[in-house]
């Protein structure tokens, strides 16, 4: 499983997650961060520095489309 940006991010332009992911795998889309779920390496340093709260395992997702979004953002099938 990976991480998801929620809804929370949008509008933020709170980027302090890019800055602590070991693998680069969070990127800045305009309005929030994406996290790409084949790069991501599950580590939760990303969860612990955002300052909204923005940053949940996809399996806690409130909102099943962030997770499809995600996926698709990156050209990939939903889980």
């Amino acid at each position: 499983m990976t991480f998801v940006v929620t809804s929370r991010c949008v509008g933020t332009k709170e980027t302090s997650c890019m800055s602590v992911c070991p693998v680069d795998c969070i990127h800045d889309i305009g309005e929030q961060v994406v996290i790409d779920p084949v790069e991501c390496v599950d580590c939760g340093a990303c969860v612990d520095v955002c300052p909204v709260d923005a940053i949940v395992h996809e399996g806690e997702a409130d909102d099943p489309s962030v997770v499809a979004d995600a996926y698709r953002r990156f050209g990939l099938e939903a889980p």
